[in-house]
Parts: structure tokens; C-alpha cells; sequence
């Protein structure tokens, strides 16, 4: 991800101010010597990596510049308690340049992509009634941010 602050970056920024305890552990500078820097020498100065704490998990944020973008093959998963967590955390990433995708997926704006899914849908999609698992699927399918209600009403079959 390409970020754009010096002493500190804005995707780090970003996850520290939507998740609970969380921290910023550490943070690495590319030197400032742009000769040692070869071809990388636009990055002088720039944060390199940041080390943080979500929620007591440890992450490594790497800025190795534009030519390494992010890609769907990688995506984290926020499971959350109800409603009100699902439209904290997917209004967070959405925000400021950030896109929406299909089924509970998202990407922040720095292309990280993020599945913020209800804990209540895996209740739902486990089911033993097989005709409940497919009507929660269905609707579903026709979501962008999962929405609990919807989807209840649909394992209800109304």
C-alpha cells in the first residue's frame, strides 16, 4: 500500500481509529540517504513498515510502494456482534475513497480488502433447515453490506 505520511501512516491511522485496543507498536522509516535507496530512492524518508496491535491481534503494514498494489487474494475478515458493529467497521473502510463489494466485501483506501460479517449469518447459514441456508444465501447474495434484519426476514421466510 502506498502511503503518503512520513513519521507515521494513514492506513495505520485508519484500523487504530476503528478497532477496540488498539496500538501502534512500532514504526520503520526508509532511510534518508537516497543513494542507498537505488531505485526505490522516491520512497527516502517515507514510512516503510508499521507495526500495530487490532484488537490484541499483531500486524506488519509494508509500504513497498505503488508498484506492489493489493489484490483480493488477501482480505481480512471482522466478525461482528450485531448491526451497529457491521455499519462501524464497513463505514470506516468505505469512507474516503474506500469501495464496496458484494456479500459483507469491501476495500479500505488503500485496497485492502475486508469481509465484515454478522456473527448472526453463520448462526443462520447453520441452520439445519436447508431451505432457511438457502433463502439467507439468496438474500445474501443480493447484498453489499450484510444487513442482520434482511437476513433474518429471510431465514424466516417473509
Amino acid at each position: 500500500m502506498h502511503l503518503a505520511r512520513r513519521h507515521r501512516s494513514a492506513a495505520a491511522d485508519l484500523y487504530l481509529s476503528l478497532f477496540p485496543n488498539a496500538q501502534r507498536t512500532s514504526t520503520v522509516q526508509y532511510p534518508t540517504d537516497e543513494a542507498a535507496l537505488g531505485p526505490n530512492a522516491h520512497m527516502a524518508g517515507q514510512v516503510l513498515m508499521e507495526e500495530v496491535a487490532l484488537d490484541g491481534n499483531p500486524f506488519t503494514l509494508l509500504n513497498g510502494g505503488p508498484q506492489f498494489p493489493q489484490t483480493e487474494a488477501v482480505s481480512f475478515q471482522v466478525m461482528c456482534a450485531d448491526q451497529a458493529e457491521v455499519d462501524h467497521y464497513w463505514n470506516g473502510f468505505t469512507a474516503n475513497g474506500g469501495s464496496e463489494s458484494q456479500c459483507g466485501w469491501c476495500q479500505d483506501p488503500f485496497g485492502v480488502s475486508w469481509q465484515v460479517i454478522p456473527r448472526r449469518l453463520y448462526e443462520l447459514m447453520s441452520d439445519p433447515d436447508p431451505q432457511v441456508v438457502t433463502r439467507v444465501s439468496q438474500a445474501m447474495y443480493s447484498m453489499r453490506k450484510l444487513d442482520v434484519e434482511q437476513l433474518e426476514r429471510a431465514a424466516r421466510g417473509a
